[in-house]
């Protein structure tokens, strides 16, 4: 935590005015001494009006992990008041239990958008994890796109913490709304036979639809391919997109369904470069 604590402050110091610096420093003072939420409440919501939101630039070297331990944030590509923000979340004193989860729900209530973005993004670091699981899944019901990225998006907070359903039902909410769902930390660790049932279904939907489906899909699946779903495999190989194709290769090479197996046979090029690992889940696209 110190380590991230001190790089997250590093590259906000180079992206705020000294003017702006003093006062951000200055209230995460107070709010490491206050026994309230009242200078933490009105620095939160100041922040952006004080640092401003421009993307931060800096010369630090770059995080060389993306949070797939407990504890950790990614930070690349953040604006500088959602780093504020959640540095200032990093000062709250953590030894009082009840005192660290009222300061922080206080922050929750009445929050704006780019507020909410910061609390979320700011999961995998706050202590109780255990308590934030409620909190977690009440995100993934938002139609806020930028918050279901914070959540989503190099988040390890859904890895490590969320339930099976809650977690397939952010996996879920990631295909109905288009989001980047290889951006999901531990997305393919966390597969499993409900999540698969309920993205065949998901597809069946899709396609009565006239709509096309995600090649991304069909990763989750192939551990979980049976006689009852693997019609779906065969219509992607037979009838579908050089991607959905590749997809449908792919799905295969993770089972051990025999008929799944003898598609996998069939793959011809794209198996020979799955092989040579020129086609994966990461560079087939969505």
């Amino acid at each position: 935590m110190n380590k991230q604590i001190t790089y997250i402050e590093s590259v906000i110091r180079q992206n705020l005015n000294e003017e702006s610096w003093n006062w951000l420093t200055d209230k995460a003072a107070q709010v490491r001494k206050e026994k309230n939420a009242s200078a933490l409440q009105e620095a939160f919501a100041l922040i952006s009006k004080k640092t401003g939101n421009k993307k931060a630039e800096t010369n630090t070297p770059a995080q060389t992990v993306i949070g797939m331990e407990p504890g950790e944030i990614y930070t690349r590509d953040w604006s500088i008041d959602r780093l504020s923000r959640v540095w200032l979340i990093m000062q709250i004193d953590p030894s009082d239990k009840e005192s660290y989860l009222a300061k922080t729900r206080s922050l929750f209530s009445g929050a704006s958008m780019n507020e909410l973005v910061a609390l979320y993004s700011a999961l995998p670091i706050l202590a109780y994890p255990q308590d934030w699981k409620m909190r977690c899944a009440e995100g993934i019901r938002s139609n806020i796109g930028t918050v279901l990225e914070a959540i989503m998006y190099e988040n390890a907070y859904p890895f490590h913490f969320l339930d099976e359903a809650n977690f397939n039902q952010m996996v879920l909410k990631a295909f109905f709304t288009e989001k980047n769902v290889d951006r999901i930390i531990g997305i393919d660790q966390r597969a499993n036979g409900e999540l698969a049932h309920i993205l065949f279904d998901y597809a069946h939907e899709r396609w009565a639809a006239g709509r096309a489906v995600n090649p991304q899909l069909w990763r989750l699946t192939g551990r979980y391919i049976n006689d009852a779903n693997f019609s779906d495999l065969q219509r992607l190989w037979n009838n579908g997109s050089e991607k959905e194709k590749k997809a449908a290769v792919l799905a295969c090479s993770q089972s051990e369904y025999e008929p799944a197996r003898l598609l996998w046979e069939e793959g011809g090029d794209i198996k020979k470069e799955i092989a040579e690992r020129r086609i994966n889940w990461h560079n087939l696209g969505s």
